[in-house]
């Protein structure tokens, strides 16, 4: 087994502990646990911080095109045509970037034992 980074497994949708086994089940669905060195993957919760970081990445990339479309001087049916292409793109950003973010931030969770805060008495 080839020790790997979180990151670099992650981005490769792997496991960080071994850098073989596969962190998805389906599209977004995680395993219970790595096929190859059994790491289980039930201690993490990326709950909803793939998705706010995919979409922060798509406001970036993709608001300006969509502020600056309508200021262009063309006709109607380009501009339909090219909000449309605008939308397909990055909605196709949006999927595609949704798991290797989901895996890395899984894999950074599990490598660095991060837990929920608790205070101390």
């Amino acid at each position: 087994m080839a020790k790997t980074t979180p990151v670099r497994a992650g981005l490769r949708g792997k496991c960080f502990n071994c850098g073989e086994g596969s962190v998805f089940d389906g599209y977004l669905k995680l395993r219970s646990k790595c096929a190859v060195c059994g790491q289980d993957f039930g201690k993490g919760d990326t709950a909803d911080g793939p998705a706010f970081f995919v979409m922060f990445a798509a406001l970036i990339l993709f608001a300006p095109f969509f502020f600056f479309l309508p200021l262009l001087d063309w006709p109607m049916w380009a501009l339909v045509l090219g909000f449309l292409v605008l939308s397909a793109l990055t909605l196709g950003f949006i999927m595609w970037a949704l798991r290797p973010f989901k895996a890395v931030l899984l894999n950074l969770q599990l490598a660095n034992r991060a837990e929920e805060a608790a205070f101390e008495d």
